[in-house]
Formats: structure tokens, C-alpha cells, sequence
């Protein structure tokens, strides 16, 4: 394990072909499974209001924010990858309660999946407005990081399960 001078959490250096980074160490395993599956990511963190307790200090208005995020694991892809990575979850397990709280809102914990929209001129002042959609942040339960890894350890040994019903009884059907 090493750690980062510029993390709050202990990293842990994952390679998988020519990529390489030092990820949180909660998330690496993660992380290496989408890498050898082929999947691109951005960035990630095994908690995000951990990560992010010091915004509430210096902006006052990201308390809540930041409070809404603790216990909440993140990982960044190019849109197209992280929907290939929801798929691969969703086709490698049951229609059960993480199914339920990975593809609906109102489900008792559920993921926050989304686009992001991009404005070039975030990172060139002198370059014109220009918006795209590039990343998609998919934001879930800590505790969920266990099944998440089941799950793509599944899909790439090409283990997928059959479609079946949904189990909707947390929200009410």
C-alpha cells in the first residue's frame, strides 16, 4: 500500500496493461476489474464526504452536499463505458435490491447516476463556450463496492444471469 500525499484516503497502486494509478484502496479491486475488462475511468473515491469534508469549511453552502455524500463511493467514465459498466452489473446478477437501487430513484439507497455536461472553457478562459457530454458519475453506496465486484468478476468469467422479474417491494409494488 501507498499512500498519497494529496489523498485523504490510503491508495493502493493498480496496473493493468498500460494503465496505472494509485486508487483508493477500497475501490482498487474495482477499479482493476473495469481496467481488464476494457473499460475506461476518470476518477474515483471510496468516500466522497470524506474527500470532500473541507469544502463545508471554506463554502459554507456545500454542507449538505457534503453530508449527503458520506458513505458514498464514485467513479467517473466516459459516458459510453460507464454505461457499458451498469450493463455488465446488471447482466452478471439478479433483479434484486442492488439491481433495484442501481436502476431506480426511489429506491431506499439508490445510485446517482449522471451525465455531466462539459464546458471547454473550464479549462481554456480564451476559447468560446463550447458544452458535451462526456462523463458519466455514477455514485453509489459504500457498501455496495462487495457486489459491484462480484458482479464484474461474474461478467468477465462470462457468468450472466437470465432475465427475471423485478423485485419492486422496497418501493412500494
Amino acid at each position: 500500500m501507498t499512500t498519497s500525499t494529496n489523498n485523504v484516503h490510503p491508495v493502493r497502486r493498480v496496473t493493468v496493461g498500460d494503465k496505472s494509478a494509485d486508487i483508493d484502496e477500497e475501490l482498487a479491486p474495482i477499479i482493476e476489474m473495469i481496467w481488464a475488462v476494457g473499460l475506461q475511468t476518470w476518477t474515483c473515491c471510496q468516500d466522497a464526504g470524506e474527500s470532500n469534508a473541507s469544502w463545508a469549511d471554506r463554502l459554507p453552502h456545500m454542507g449538505p452536499v457534503v453530508a449527503a455524500q458520506l458513505g458514498r463511493a464514485y467513479i467517473d467514465f466516459p459516458i459510453d463505458d460507464g454505461l457499458r459498466f451498469l450493463t455488465m452489473l446488471a447482466q452478471a446478477g439478479p433483479r434484486d435490491d442492488f439491481y433495484l437501487r442501481m436502476t431506480h430513484w426511489a429506491a431506499p439507497d439508490s445510485w446517482d447516476v449522471s451525465a455531466r455536461p462539459l464546458d471547454v472553457a473550464l479549462f481554456d478562459e480564451q476559447r468560446e463556450s463550447d458544452f458535451t457530454l462526456r462523463l458519466l458519475l455514477v455514485r453509489f453506496p459504500s457498501y455496495d463496492r462487495a457486489e459491484i465486484l462480484r458482479r464484474l468478476t461474474n461478467y468477465r468469467a462470462g457468468k450472466r444471469v437470465s432475465p427475471s422479474l423485478i423485485d419492486r417491494s422496497s418501493i412500494g409494488r
